[in-house]
């Protein structure tokens, strides 16, 4: 499975547009990076753990173009497929997941397409996460082009579930066992209790931190 790339200049556009995809990744970790530097800095306090970024496949965007039934052309990639370039930011607190995100949505240069907030309403099988669409601009020599950048917010511990989750539908090719849903489910829900139990003993830490001294 590949996109459609039957002339030259399609080739051409094809790596232009991957072009596009990595510098607007390039740009979003960059700002993310200054960012974590400067709470470091003012708070003494690093709100991400690590960040991931990739490139979709292009046999993962003629996946989900066909799932959708549009044809595999480069104009229905860019249109219709909002996570090509994608990035994941890890925190340490559910508290860390908002404030990212709003720290992202107030960027003058970036542009909300959309959020969708599993958190808050987790998906049936137990995922969580904070998802953002956005467009970033990328300066080429010639033209600003708005390139649209999808963005994962979640804990560690939301982080470390929704791998496993991926490994076993990879394993089972989509049809899971019953008794592994729900497993996997009753797996979330432990993960919700550590995220907010975790949360509150950081809170608690922090009162006695932000104490002034007896004199």
């Amino acid at each position: 499975m590949d996109i459609n790339l039957d002339r030259t200049n399609d080739v051409e556009n094809w790596t232009e547009l991957i072009l596009l995809y990595s510098s607007a990744l390039k740009q979003i970790e960059t700002k993310l990076e200054i960012l974590n530097d400067e709470f470091q800095h003012v708070h003494r306090y690093n709100p991400i753990e690590h960040i991931k970024s990739r490139i979709k496949t292009s046999e993962s965007i003629v996946k989900k173009l066909k799932k959708h039934g549009y044809e595999s052309t480069l104009d229905n990639m860019v249109k219709y497929v909002n996570d090509i370039a994608g990035i994941r930011v890890i925190c340490s607190f559910t508290a860390d997941i908002y404030r990212i995100a709003e720290i992202i949505g107030n960027q003058r240069d970036i542009k909300v397409i959309s959020v969708k907030d599993y958190i808050v309403n987790p998906k049936p099988s137990g995922y969580k996460s904070y998802h953002m669409i956005v467009t970033v601009p990328v300066y080429l020599s010639d033209r600003i082009m708005d390139t649209k950048v999808e963005i994962q917010i979640r804990t560690v511990a939301m982080d470390f579930w929704a791998s496993l989750e991926h490994k076993i539908n990879y394993k089972f090719e989509g049809n899971v066992p019953v008794y592994l849903k729900n497993e996997l489910i009753e797996c979330a829900k432990i993960v919700s209790q550590l995220d907010d139990r975790m949360l509150t003993l950081n809170d608690e830490v922090q009162k006695f931190t932000n104490q002034e001294p007896e004199e």
